[in-house]
């Protein structure tokens, strides 16, 4: 029984492997559609080539990653703005309804000061877009620790209106993802599935394989009325194979599913 959730494949949860590859493992596995993290690989930002794959495969591109990591900072202009614009360009020309973009960087001086207007702005230039705000998390260097966003790594002390979810940067900020979906409210648009022990760093595990809430998470839900879309996004760089690699994200699909399809009420 598929939820009426759409459960979506990250292109990034199956690297090394290129974006198109993504295509394929979501046809083969059932995946309602794919996520596309806009990077380095030339397929990941060409969208007549998304669409070739998309059709090709019979799943939809359904959300967009703009190109916020720190190896994206030159991927189409070395201007945020322009990345995050060509980004709803991508999403809007392939039928994509949800585009997660990052906080700014603190070395991002200008495009912080504006951040908030500017997404009031390029919202509604695409009127038909969800631009949902990460949560992100602390770094550890040289035994300290930083917030390297402005003005911070929690979103929802800033306020959007659309958010992304992710419960591996849950688990490397050390926050209750129940308590931050819950601060989100209607604004949560889009949740990123992965897991975490809560050693600081973001791990990105197969969801059940570490000490996020997972599964409550996922039964939640319902009883929020939500109505975006759920991106396995896990790390499977050390899968040593194609068959773990497929197997890995088997298991995460199969986990989304269940609890997906199992809500509980939030005060139960």
């Amino acid at each position: 029984m598929t939820s009426h959730v759409p459960v979506l494949l990250s292109t990034s949860s199956v690297f090394p492997e290129r974006t198109a590859a993504a295509f394929q493992l979501a046809a083969a596995l059932g995946y309602d559609g794919v996520e596309v993290m806009v990077w380095t690989d030339a397929v990941s930002r060409d969208a007549g080539a998304l669409r070739g794959l998309a059709e090709h495969y019979g799943v939809p591109v359904l959300s967009v990653h703009a190109p916020c990591l720190l190896v994206t900072q030159r991927v189409w202009s070395p201007d945020p703005w322009e990345r995050l614009r060509r980004s709803a360009e991508l999403a809007e020309t392939l039928g994509a309804p949800t585009v997660v973009v990052h906080p700014p960087f603190t070395w991002q001086r200008d495009y912080a000061r504006g951040f908030a207007d500017g997404l009031e702005q390029i919202a509604d230039r695409f009127g038909g877009l969800r631009f949902a705000v990460e949560n992100m998390y602390p770094v550890k260097m040289a035994g300290r620790q930083f917030v390297p966003y402005v003005p911070g790594w929690d979103p929802t002390e800033t306020g959007y209106p659309s958010y992304t979810l992710d419960l591996s940067h849950c688990a490397a900020s050390h926050a209750d993802a129940l308590a931050m979906a819950d601060r989100m409210g209607d604004g949560l648009a889009h949740v990123h599935l992965g897991d975490g022990t809560g050693e600081g760093r973001d791990e990105h595990l197969v969801p059940g394989r570490g000490g996020q809430p997972c599964a409550e998470l996922l039964r939640s839900l319902a009883g929020r009325n939500f109505t975006g879309s759920v991106a396995v996004e896990v790390t499977t760089r050390g899968a040593g194979s194609r068959t773990t690699r497929e197997s890995d994200l088997k298991e995460a699909l199969d986990f989304a599913r269940a609890h997906l399809t199992a809500p509980t009420p939030l005060n139960a």
